[in-house]
């Protein structure tokens, strides 16, 4: 049978790998997965949406 301390350490092993691990899958990411999902719903990144949009979409309908 493993004394409290002997498990405890194992805990401490575990706990450092899984850091390990996260911190490898993040490195792997590309910046874009990492920022993916940031601004949704801020309303200030949906109206520079809007406005970036309405030259583009204005260019289409004239045939430009």
């Amino acid at each position: 049978m493993s004394t409290v301390e002997e498990r405890l350490a194992k805990v401490e092993r575990d706990l450092e790998a899984i850091k390990r691990d996260k911190l490898a899958a993040n490195s792997k990411l590309g910046w874009l997965e990492k920022v993916r999902g940031t601004f949704k719903g801020d309303p200030d990144f949906e109206e520079i949406v809007r406005l970036g949009k309405e030259p583009r979409e204005k260019e289409s309908s004239e045939g430009i």
